[in-house]
């Protein structure tokens, strides 16, 4: 379970996902805004009903939390993980200024970075790419943290050179990357491979950043788990008494 911690310097501020926090300088301010707070000076009430609009369609919340330095010297803020997973922080620059997210992998920021939507515009991606058709999209030339499952898996594509991954697998992706779907395969290997319907086919030129255990397998096999562990104890009676114990 990794953290992340930023120093601030005086006047400078950092956004998060709301319950990202794990701990704070007490000379930092913590301040709940509506919308993203791209805007350092709040924007117009437009703007902020923009921003807001944008992270509910993206999976968001409705708010984001501001984190600022008030006092004369640097202060800590740190943020958790929300499930085992990698940390990865990522200059905004480096990348031509936005780069394209599964939509929870967003953690933190600098201030100033616009979190937005990102459509697929291909229908069968966007039904079968493992996000719908939004995805999250971060503008701006500051530093992001971005969270993903399990081991982090970072590959650069050549031009024309294509990779198949598992749709939820897919943790973030620079804009260039041309996004789609393909079929797995016939209708035996659809049917009984156990890794769905369809890949997502990634074609470079670009980079991307791949997750070896997206959040959506993990709770997949926690529920499996849980039922089977129901099944097992106790037998029949063991099952008839969950059911009594539950009424």
């Amino acid at each position: 379970m990794q953290y992340v911690a930023v120093t601030l310097a005086p006047g400078d501020s950092a956004i998060a996902e709301a319950g990202a926090l794990l701990y704070k300088d007490a000379s930092v301010e913590m301040a709940t805004i509506f919308g993203d707070g791209s805007a350092r000076d709040g924007g117009s009430v437009l703007d902020q009903l923009w921003g807001a609009g944008k992270r509910v369609l993206s999976g968001s919340t409705l708010f984001t939390t501001v984190f600022t330095q008030r006092g004369t010297g640097p202060g800590t803020v740190a943020f958790s993980a929300p499930y085992p997973g990698t940390i990865s922080a990522l200059k905004l620059s480096d990348y031509g200024g936005r780069l394209i997210c599964h939509k929870d992998s967003f953690l933190a920021a600098a201030r100033g970075v616009a979190i937005g939507i990102y459509f697929q515009r291909r229908i069968l991606t966007g039904l079968f790419g493992g996000d719908g058709f939004i995805m999250q999209k971060l503008e701006g030339d500051g530093i992001v943290f971005i969270h993903m499952g399990g081991t982090l898996v970072e590959r650069t594509l050549a031009p024309g050179e294509v990779i198949h991954v598992d749709t939820g697998c897919l943790a973030a992706m620079t804009a260039d990357i041309d996004f789609d779907v393909e079929q797995v395969g016939g209708i035996k290997s659809m049917l009984f491979g156990g890794e769905g319907l369809f890949f997502a086919r990634l074609r470079g030129p670009g980079k991307i950043w791949l997750q070896s255990l997206p959040f959506s397998r993990l709770a997949g096999r926690m529920l499996a788990s849980s039922l089977v562990g129901t099944r097992e104890e106790g037998g029949v009676f063991g099952a008839i008494g969950n059911i009594l114990d539950k009424r």
